[in-house]
């Protein structure tokens, strides 16, 4: 198993890390790519899709898992970056922030950019959440811990690190999983390659990394997790999402 769990986390950090040293040679500090920080500091996203990548490709390939489960963490993976990425460049200037905001607009009729996002990374939870658990109960638990754990992720990126420190830490449990270890190991892999530009305020990794790292933490946790454990998850994570919304 440790095996297992070393190719994933390796194959993680190092196409994360390929693709952030590449986006960053070729794409430069162009405005579109530029965000400003919590502390007024001028970074680039390019951690984002460098995660998003990373993370995917681990799933995709993780040796020791079902097909299935690889083919449903990378789909989950890749829909919440692309959702992710629609919301960072789309919505750049929009200053409305949380579920709440959002779908306060959506009920007013308007569809803005993190509504997209949440329909987007809601649906691929569900298809996700179908393809790794049988019973119906199962797999709408699977949904909400998958699409919860990519928002919560999200809602974690407000300070440099916090959101891959906080992949590093969800994800650790799941390594002494049979059978789930080496989807645990990805998203540690990938965030892991990028922490140390993320906490010295290089970089960002922005809708499109947060959702991603998130995403494949969750596939990882419904995988490994029976209908007990994807209860609680799945409870932890909405009320952590309604008190951090409040």
């Amino acid at each position: 198993m440790m095996r297992s769990v070393g190719k994933a986390a390796l194959c993680g950090a190092a196409v994360a890390r390929g693709v952030y040293e590449t986006a960053r040679r070729r794409s430069g500090q162009g405005a579109v790519w530029e965000r400003t920080n919590h502390a007024g500091r001028t970074v680039h996203l390019h951690a984002g899709p460098a995660a998003a990548a990373g993370t995917a490709l681990a799933l995709a390939t993780a040796p020791g898992v079902p097909p299935r489960a690889r083919a449903a963490g990378a789909l989950a993976v890749v829909a919440a970056a692309a959702c992710g990425a629609y919301d960072d460049f789309a919505g750049a200037g929009d200053p409305r922030r949380g579920l709440r905001a959002h779908l306060g607009a959506l009920r007013q009729g308007e569809v803005t950019s993190g509504a997209v996002k949440l329909i987007g990374i809601g649906a691929a939870a569900c298809a996700a959440g179908a393809v790794v658990k049988e019973r119906p109960l199962d797999k709408a638990l699977a949904a909400v811990v998958i699409a919860g754990s990519a928002h919560l992720v999200n809602l974690l990126d407000v300070r440099p690190g916090r959101a891959a420190g906080a992949v590093l830490a969800l994800a650790a449990p799941g390594l002494a999983r049979r059978g789930s270890a080496p989807l645990a190991a990805a998203p540690m892999g990938a965030a892991a390659a990028l922490i140390a530009d993320d906490l010295a305020g290089r970089t960002m990794l922005g809708d499109t990394g947060a959702h991603a790292l998130g995403a494949g933490l969750g596939l990882a946790v419904a995988v490994g997790n029976g209908r007990t454990g994807l209860a609680l998850h799945a409870a932890a994570l909405v009320g952590t999402a309604l008190a951090m919304d409040a």
